[in-house]
């Protein structure tokens, strides 16, 4: 019954952000307001928000940036020239693309995705901008299409909380990266315990809030896998934003953005 329930979950997030990609920047589609809600006429100033430059937001491929997050996780990851980044959830492509800059020609940039409307996205900005070292592949992040102790650093933005097995997400991440790989995530963290009525509620889960783990409980999940050097920090200026997801709702009372960073050990 509980996978069942896990595969309802994740059918609904992948039509939710399928019809994100379709609507090519028009607006999501949410049934409520979340940080899927953006028109494509906001995303720059959206993403600016979350702590992107203007210089970001302008040099990535037209269509990338959907104005999706919940806070700018190449801020935190200290890329360097020639390292493989892995990006679970890219979307359009948008933090990827931005890796690259980071990276280099000598790097590689890989995006997951469970969207198929996404990756053929992301593959076309990519194509478009002409970027051989970035790599779009369809996939769950429980499930990595990637190869043992290939990666540097993983990065996401507002994406773990819409897994219903957070658990899982985070022993693929420790799998697939190097002894000494880094985590460099951002995401919304619940704060408080949630009303039922609020956590039942599909519109918020697929718009990044009711999905939420606690800060004690990441670390739990974090520290079981063998992850070290943990620091999860709650950014309070998130509330603002998150306020405006689903005005009227008070999620802000029980959710907040934060980051989270965390070092596979080198032996």
């Amino acid at each position: 019954m509980e996978q069942l329930g896990n595969d309802n979950i994740r059918k609904a997030v992948r039509e939710q952000y399928g019809k994100v990609a379709e609507l090519d920047n028009s607006g999501c589609g949410c049934s409520a307001s979340s940080c899927c809600d953006t028109s494509g006429s906001d995303s720059k100033a959206a993403s600016m928000e979350l702590g992107y430059s203007s210089t970001d937001v302008n040099q990535v491929p037209d269509g990338a940036n959907m104005g999706l997050g919940c806070g700018n996780p190449k801020a935190i990851a200290s890329l360097k020239s020639g390292e493989t980044v892995l990006d679970l959830g890219s979307g359009g492509g948008f933090d990827c693309f931005l890796a690259v800059k980071e990276v280099g020609e000598s790097g590689q940039v890989i995006g997951v995705d469970m969207t198929a409307e996404m990756v053929s996205k992301s593959r076309a900005n990519a194509d478009k901008a002409g970027y051989p070292n970035v790599d779009f592949r369809l996939g769950e992040i429980e499930n990595l299409p990637v190869a043992d102790g290939m990666v540097d650093v993983i990065i996401s933005n507002c994406v773990i909380n819409l897994s219903p097995e957070k658990s899982k997400v985070f022993q693929e991440s420790f799998r697939v990266l190097k002894p000494g790989g880094r985590l460099a995530i951002s995401d919304v963290v619940a704060t408080a315990e949630l009303p039922e009525h609020l956590k039942n509620d599909m519109a918020l889960f697929t718009g990044c809030m009711s999905g939420a783990s606690s800060i004690s409980n990441i670390e739990k999940m974090l520290k079981a896998v063998g992850f070290d050097a943990i620091e999860i920090k709650p950014k309070d200026e998130s509330k603002e934003f998150i306020r405006n997801w689903a005005p009227n709702s008070k999620i802000e009372d029980y959710v907040i953005s934060a980051t989270i960073e965390a070092i596979k050990p080198e032996a």
